[in-house]
């Protein structure tokens, strides 16, 4: 019932609305920033699952352009079904993969455009979170700060973003949750099939990892009697859809290399996101 649930509700409210963002990856960090007054609201569908588990979630984002280099945003999630183990991941550059609620501001700090329809940039992304939840497996939860910066090439077809970050959790009740230093990196192409203009439709295909460095939990204020540190490497494909004012944009992550001492291992992570932009 739950997963009927989760596929109805992905075709309704995967919606976005407001100008168009950047068209880049789903799972790696990013560059794009929203235009100066310009407002986004985005719904995406999310799944990852393990070896004991499959978790379905719905996460709501509002985006507003401070200046065209400066921009403010919120996610919230709906969880449809959490994992009782759940990894210490993020689903990209503002959209966390668990049931924490986050405010970010993204800061493009440089941006040069060399050619036509060529450019290089790179933004600054700095996030406070507050969870949904009191515990995560056996552990208390309590707020976190994030932090990452990213730089970018675009052309009209050719696109690359490669970007680091680092989330640190605060201590609750004598535990805390291990820290996550992570990278991604992203290689993207828009084959010239689909150089023409409206009304002809535009694809754009993207190979997207993520490595990721987990630390281990604390628990009454000692380090977890078993060693969940571990390193993991996602890899897969993602690609986004253009037709006039409307977009889809859908991907898997796949692991590629995962050394987990302890705990369920991941099989796959999905992401899907319809758009139409005023």
């Amino acid at each position: 019932m739950k997963k009927i649930l989760f596929i109805a509700l992905l075709g309704l409210l995967s919606i976005s609305k407001g100008k168009a963002q950047g068209h880049g990856p789903l799972f790696g960090l990013q560059t794009p920033t929203l235009a100066k007054g310009g407002f986004d609201f985005n719904a995406a569908a999310m799944s990852l699952a393990t070896d004991d588990d499959q978790s379905f979630m719905l996460r709501y984002i509002w985006s507003y352009g401070v200046t065209e280099d400066l921009q403010l945003n919120i996610t919230t999630p709906t969880m449809i079904n959490r994992l009782s183990e759940a990894p210490r991941t993020r689903g990209n550059s503002n959209m966390p993969a668990n049931g924490d609620i986050e405010a970010s501001v993204w800061y493009r700090f440089f941006s040069s455009a060399f050619s036509v329809g060529k450019r290089f940039e790179s933004t600054a992304v700095l996030s406070i979170s507050t969870p949904t939840e009191k515990t995560r497996g056996q552990t208390n939860v309590s707020n976190s700060i994030h932090g990452a910066i990213s730089t970018g090439y675009a052309s009209r077809t050719w696109y690359a973003w490669v970007g680091g970050g680092y989330q640190y959790y605060f201590e609750e009740a004598g535990d805390q949750l291990g820290d996550l230093p992570y990278a991604s990196l992203v290689v993207g192409y828009r084959p010239n099939i689909f150089m023409g203009d409206y009304p002809k439709p535009d694809w754009r295909i993207f190979v997207e990892s993520l490595a990721e460095f987990p630390g281990s939990n604390t628990f009454e204020g000692q380090l977890s009697p078993t060693d969940q540190r571990g390193k993991k490497v996602m890899l897969g494909p993602s690609f986004l859809g253009l037709y006039g004012a409307w977009g889809i944009s859908f991907g898997a992550l796949f692991p590629a290399y995962q050394n987990v001492n302890e705990g369920p291992k991941e099989k796959y992570r999905l992401s899907m996101n319809i758009s139409y932009w005023l």
